[in-house]
């Protein structure tokens, strides 16, 4: 008789623990994640954190959402505002808010990063592009990324969505035109160095002419003073005179210079 009571409670409890399982009242959120409750069709105002949570089999469920950070690399083609088409490899950092992951299930669902995230992401990439020509993109490449992250960075806000990076990784164009691009880029560089070389010479002729003016002013005072100082006409001759008198046909020589009077 005891020991079929003891076989009946084994018996009972192997079910119950059978049932359990098959119930699964138990819901675990791990590291990183949200739970959204779900109750007969109904999500629950708010999201359950990280650990084990009891709910009523059958009844109710829990969703689990990822809130960790989440890197896209992500290829496009947009055009410039001069009608280059540009080949753009990007890269985005995002993450759902922790605790607005039960409003997003709730109004948009787990799929998220398709039906709201990237539809703004190569709207904002297309309107900012748009805005350059292509040859000034590629010099303004960090200012162009930096409007669209702020873009970003504000709109994602109301959606439930951190976005925390954005970045260009490359941006392309046809061979035609960056050979093109390449061309314009030697033929300015040529002619700045050609301009800078008129600039050199112009400086030196300048310079030649000042100095050539200088001169010429000097030689006209000093051939006024000559003019109107006899002793300073000696004066220079004497400056001048190699110390040897002058030879003449008779074979005598005589002072050039009157040395006394």
């Amino acid at each position: 008789m005891g020991r079929s009571k003891s076989a009946l409670i084994l018996a009972i409890s192997i079910l119950v623990v059978m049932f359990i399982i098959m119930c699964n009242p138990i819901a675990i959120v791990g590291a990183g994640e949200r739970g959204v409750k779900v109750t007969l069709g109904m999500v629950s105002p708010r999201s359950y954190g990280e650990g084990v949570h009891l709910i009523t089999p059958f009844i109710s469920k829990i969703k689990v959402m990822n809130v960790k950070t989440q890197k896209q690399t992500i290829k496009t083609e947009v055009y410039t505002k001069d009608i280059q088409q540009a080949r753009i490899t990007y890269v985005i950092n995002y993450n759902l808010i922790p605790d607005k992951a039960h409003k997003m299930y709730r109004e948009v669902g787990m799929d998220y990063v398709e039906t709201i995230l990237m539809p703004v992401v190569e709207g904002n990439i297309k309107d900012v592009i748009g805005k350059w020509n292509a040859q000034d993109l590629v010099a303004n490449r960090a200012v162009a990324t930096a409007d669209i992250f702020n873009k970003l960075e504000t709109q994602m806000k109301d959606k439930y969505i951190n976005v925390t990076g954005f970045q260009f990784i490359d941006i392309n164009y046809s061979d035609v035109f960056e050979k093109a691009i390449e061309s314009k880029v030697t033929a300015e560089q040529e002619a700045l160095k050609a301009k800078n070389k008129t600039v050199q010479v112009q400086e030196e002729a300048k310079q030649k002419l000042i100095s050539a003016e200088a001169e010429a002013k000097s030689m006209s005072i000093r051939a006024n003073a000559l003019t109107q100082n006899k002793a300073l006409v000696e004066y220079e001759a004497v400056q001048r005179w190699d110390g040897k008198l002058p030879q003449y046909m008779m074979g005598s020589s005589v002072p050039f210079i009157n040395l006394g009077k």
